[in-house]
């Protein structure tokens, strides 16, 4: 009872503590309710005693950063979504503490981490703060807008209190997730104490044991092992990419200098190179006249360049196409569908479309609906893989490729089989103007199945080959429509028809090539009968 008088003491917060089990009244009914699991949950609502029936599980590390204090959280602010505690899981004992007190004598505080606002977000950027240091702030109140590797999030505040201090400000940088970038008081007088406060840096992990070099004292007779012929560093007539054999202390002369060992002929046994092999070849002056010929071909040092940041969106692109690139064996099948009756079909359908002021249809909604009843029809092409297993998904949910001046965003029309053509028109189109507003939600890019990449309409290009978008198995890209002439029904005649070149990118792991050219043909009749795509 003491020790528990104390803590409430000391804790102003617990002063008023039938105000905060007021306050967390839901929350707690929520503990009690669902077990002892430590996730963390999204939900559309701020925190409220009133919980909706349906929560969706995210990574813990989005809401908390482990703290010696306590535990802190950031929510998905009211343009995204904001993040509580669900039904699937609840709080654990830790999630329950409060910074009680500090190794540093401050009052009690919370530290805020950057949160994981996305499957693949590993660092985000601060875009500007809307809450100054000094101010109260209340659960549901948004703090700051980070920028992921998808959009720009707004993160909300979990608790009540006051913003003590920011540690990173606007504009900041490549924060990693769970790096502190604020910190909260429970009280306004301890703000003045946090004035100069520096976040505790994270216990650093064992460095892996290096090497240990040899004696510096066995040198010597390694060089006394030489030849006594005077000593000449030619430079090495091995292969590019062989082993070169130095001592440790040649090695790390060689290092400090800069030196590249290749280039030297060692003096010792068996061409083993030796610290006066390094010494020989710095008094040559072989070094600068190599450093002089990297210089010149590196060309004239006027060039005029700008260097371009790198967004999020770009960072993450390129390191999902790369790792595609790499470890996906792509494979790519090509036909060429005839669209005469899809542009007939089009132009009657945009004509009732006009009339009822629905949204118009293009050439890449009836391609997004064509493809999406071919994955009905072959659904092994809606599938992923897994070290342990293929995944085949019953949801046909077709990712849309759009560019913008922050970089390629797929934001998904989901259950695309399911809908007509007019909803996947409006779709498309409110969902290319929210991924170049940078206002898209993690629900409008999340839990795609199959990509489809249009190049053709845009811009005009005939045929390419698109990388898989992992972890799916396959990819459409889709050329332009062009005039040939063909030949008619009687010798001697001839017509024109339009063609559209497509090619799918397949992952040949679960894609095999028969199977790849079944679900072509399916939509290549869907394309070139687009009626039967209204049955």
């Amino acid at each position: 009872m003491g020790c528990g008088s104390r803590m409430i003491g000391h804790s102003r917060k617990l002063q008023n503590v039938h105000k905060l089990l007021k306050q967390e009244q839901a929350i707690s009914a929520c503990w009690l309710a669902c077990g002892s699991h430590t996730s963390g949950f999204i939900r559309n609502e701020r925190l409220h005693p009133s919980f909706p029936a349906t929560y969706s599980t995210i990574s813990r590390t989005a809401l908390f950063s482990n703290t010696t204090n306590g535990l802190t959280g950031g929510r998905i602010g009211s343009s995204m979504h904001s993040i509580v505690f669900g039904k699937e899981s609840s709080w654990s004992h830790s999630m329950l503490r409060r910074g009680l007190a500090s190794d540093s004598g401050l009052p009690p505080h919370q530290e805020i981490g950057m949160p994981s606002l996305s499957p693949t977000m590993t660092e985000g950027n601060i875009a500007r703060w809307l809450k100054k240091e000094g101010d109260k702030v209340s659960p549901g109140e948004v703090l700051c807008e980070v920028e992921t590797d998808k959009a720009t999030v707004e993160m909300e505040c979990m608790e009540e209190g006051y913003l003590a201090k920011i540690l990173k400000g606007d504009g900041s940088k490549e924060i990693k997730v769970g790096e502190v970038i604020a910190i909260t008081v429970e009280d306004e007088d301890d703000i003045r104490q946090f004035r100069d406060y520096s976040p505790s840096a994270p216990a650093a992990k064992p460095a892996a044991p290096k090497a240990q070099p040899a004696p510096p004292q066995k040198e010597p007779a390694v060089e006394a092992s030489a030849a006594p012929a005077p000593k000449s560093s030619q430079p090495s007539s091995a292969p590019p990419g062989a082993r070169v054999l130095a001592s440790p202390m040649a090695r790390k002369m060689a290092e400090d200098q800069n030196i590249t060992l290749s280039s030297i002929k060692g003096t010792g046994h068996d061409g083993l190179i030796v610290k006066a092999d390094i010494e020989d070849y710095l008094a040559s002056g072989k070094k600068a006249s190599v450093a002089a010929t990297k210089q010149k071909i590196a060309g004239p040092a006027d060039l005029d360049y700008t260097d371009i940041p790198l967004s999020q969106i770009r960072k993450v692109t390129a390191s999902r196409l790369l790792f595609s690139k790499q470890t996906i064996p792509h494979y790519y099948l090509t036909v060429d569908t005839c669209v005469d009756k899809l542009m007939d079909l089009r132009s009657q359908l945009n004509s009732l479309q006009e009339s009822s002021g629905g949204e118009r249809i293009s050439v890449n909604d009836l391609v997004i609906k064509a493809a999406a009843l071919a994955l009905r029809k072959v659904p092994q092409c809606n599938s992923s893989w897994t070290d342990e297993y293929i995944r085949q998904y019953n949801n046909i949910n077709i990712n849309v490729a759009v560019q913008t001046d922050n970089g390629l965003f797929v934001p998904v029309i989901k259950d695309a089989d399911k809908k007509g053509l007019s909803k996947i028109a409006g779709e498309v189109k409110n969902l290319a103007q929210k991924a170049k507003d940078n206002s898209l939600k993690p629900e409008d890019y999340e839990g795609g199945t199959f990509t489809v990449s249009n190049l053709g309409g845009p811009f005009g290009i005939k045929q390419f080959c698109a990388i898989v978008n992992p972890p799916q198995s396959g990819i459409l890209a889709v050329g332009s429509a062009e005039k040939r002439v063909v030949p008619g029904s009687t010798p001697g005649e001839y017509n024109f028809a339009s063609f559209m070149s497509v090619t799918l990118s397949c992952d040949h792991r679960v894609i095999d090539g028969a199977i790849g050219a079944e679900w072509l043909k399916a939509f290549k009749g869907y394309i070139e009968n687009p009626e039967s795509m209204l049955l």
